[in-house]
């Protein structure tokens, strides 16, 4: 990259101060949501560059989190009773190791985001004020103005990094390759979005935080920015994903019609709102003993049943929060408000929509991927910690948890120094932005996850899924695209050969959990075409789960 690019980029793309040293800096994240900029920061005063697609903090599911993040921070909660819960609710295949490190190392995390300004909502005696959600024992979710934990959190961060000299932030620039150099990762190849122009951007080291996938759906929660990207890319160059099966739906997206759809934190559930149909019948008492709080793949499916019959779903929170809630929900509100609902007065329709990926990019619990050179961190990632299920308020933890430890490993593992010279490439014959002709072929993508890859699967719908895909994958012109295509084969194969029901994986010809098969799955690209060329040849038994060879 010459001089005069790099100064350009500098002075158009970058958003904090130049860190001083010669050269790029030696190691680059890709992400500009919470488990990004959480691992800039624990890295300084090293240099670091953020690449981000979006203005940090603005494309990140991140911000868009209602319920808040969850820590046994309060008496008589405790860091083994919150490992409990969210190994109860993982579906037999959390690794536990993991889990009771999260949770135990939650109320430092806690205590890093409150040096960093983030306005935790507190009593009268200055205690953090906590909130209960769904399969969570306690009262342990840290929340800030009631659905808006999210949206302060990112901005304490995103604040501090523009205040930090070490880190040089570089935003319009989407992440399309890793750079392999004899088997290790050296780099990103990034697109900068103004013009379509590509870019070599070398590294010592780098760190996938690139979030997850629920734009590979048709009805999601998530911004757009969250397509899979990062699992893609990863792949690609080799990388083991595990657990790609496993995608939670939230319960309770409002039925709007929007794209992406508006969420009703749970926390609504958690202070007693109730979910009734167009009867005004209370479904989940039969449905679960914890009814409204039960794990949240049992709610979405119970939610999913009354949509599919016709009778809808309704959240009921007239009782339960009342004439408090624009006070208390404002950001709910102002979503129902605006499709003319008055939650106040009457339910908000709800419906399932594609909230988090369990499955990611493998890592062990330092962040380390199978590649040389290559961390993860947040939702791109895949370390154990949710099972098959994730409880609900722990996205964020784990974010700021393995964003810490990556940092503590990089600054151990790789001498810090002046990478190579980020330069220009040249374009790519068809390959530049192509959205608008790959448009067509990303919205069926989404209606095919949707409807055979959704809530509830089968094997006859999984087998066409994957041949929807295979052709699909022809039909792309653009990078964005193929990189989509990439990770809804890993999801559609992992799903089409795990033959049982477990956590947010529910297969209506295999309805029960297997105990043989209570173990993660773990995947290549390679892997999955294997799995994709067997479920269209035979048409008949899928291949079995690969296992889980840590």
């Amino acid at each position: 990259m010459t001089d005069d690019l790099l100064s350009a980029l500098n002075r158009g793309d970058r958003s904090t101060a130049t860190p001083a040293g010669p050269g790029p800096d030696d190691v680059i994240v890709l992400g500009g949501g919470l488990a990004g900029l959480f691992c800039a920061l624990k890295l300084s005063p090293r240099p670091v560059t953020v690449l981000t697609a979006a203005p940090i903090g603005e494309g990140a599911s991140s911000a868009w989190a209602q319920g808040g993040i969850a820590a046994a921070v309060s008496e008589g909660d405790t860091a083994e009773a919150h490992a409990n819960d969210t190994i109860a609710v993982g579906g037999g295949i959390c690794d536990e190791d993991i889990v009771r490190a999260m949770t135990g190392e939650a109320a430092e995390r806690i205590a890093d985001l409150l040096s960093y300004g983030v306005p935790f909502d507190k009593d009268l005696e200055g205690r953090l004020r906590l909130s209960r959600e769904a399969a969570h024992s306690q009262r342990r979710v840290v929340r800030v103005g009631g659905d808006r934990a999210g949206r302060a959190i990112m901005d304490a961060v995103v604040a501090t990094v523009r205040n930090t000299p070490s880190i040089r932030v570089i935003e319009g620039f989407t992440g399309e390759s890793l750079i392999m150099e004899t088997g290790t990762v050296s780099g990103i190849v990034a697109r900068r979005n103004a013009d379509g122009r590509r870019f070599s951007f070398s590294a010592r080291a780098v760190v996938l935080a690139s979030g997850g996938t629920g734009h590979l759906y048709e009805v999601t929660t998530n911004p757009p920015e969250a397509c899979g990207q990062g699992i893609a890319m990863a792949a690609r160059a080799g990388a083991v994903i595990a657990d790609a099966e496993f995608v939670q739906f939230h319960p309770t997206a409002i039925d709007i019609g929007r794209d992406p759809a508006p969420l009703a934190t749970e926390a609504l559930r958690g202070e007693g709102s109730r979910l009734i149909n167009r009867a005004g019948e209370r479904f989940m008492e039969a449905a679960h003993p914890l009814k409204e709080l039960a794990p949240r793949d049992i709610v979405a499916r119970a939610i999913h049943r009354e949509v599919a019959a016709g009778r809808g779903a309704f959240l009921d929170t007239r009782e339960a929060v009342g004439t408090a809630f624009p006070e208390r929900y404002p950001t709910v509100n102002g979503s129902c408000r605006e499709a003319g609902i008055d939650p106040v007065r009457e339910p908000i329709p709800v419906r399932p929509a594609a909230h988090y990926h369990m499955g990611g990019v493998w890592t062990d619990e330092r962040g380390r991927t199978s590649l040389d050179g290559l961390w993860a961190a947040g939702e791109v990632s895949s370390t154990g910690a949710h099972g098959a299920n994730r409880l609900a308020s722990n996205s964020l933890l784990e974010a700021v948890v393995f964003a810490a430890r990556i940092a503590e490993d990089v600054a151990r593992v790789v001498p810090a120094g002046a990478a190579p010279q980020w330069r220009a490439l040249p374009a790519i014959d068809g390959q530049a932005d192509a959205s608008d002709t790959d448009a067509a072929t990303i919205a069926r993508l989404r209606r095919t996850m949707a409807e055979k890859v959704g809530v509830v699967r089968d094997g006859a719908g999984l087998r066409a899924a994957l041949s929807e895909i295979a052709a699909l994958s022809a039909e792309c012109d653009g990078i964005d695209c193929a990189n989509m295509i990439v990770t809804a084969r890993l999801i559609a194969a992992a799903a089409y050969a795990r033959l049982e029901s477990r956590g947010a994986h529910c297969r209506s010809d295999f309805p029960h959990e297997d105990t043989t098969l209570a173990r993660r799955s773990r995947m290549t690209l390679a892997d999955a075409d294997a799995i994709l060329r067997d479920a269209l040849a035979t048409q008949i038994t899928p291949a079995p789960m690969l296992e889980d060879a840590r």
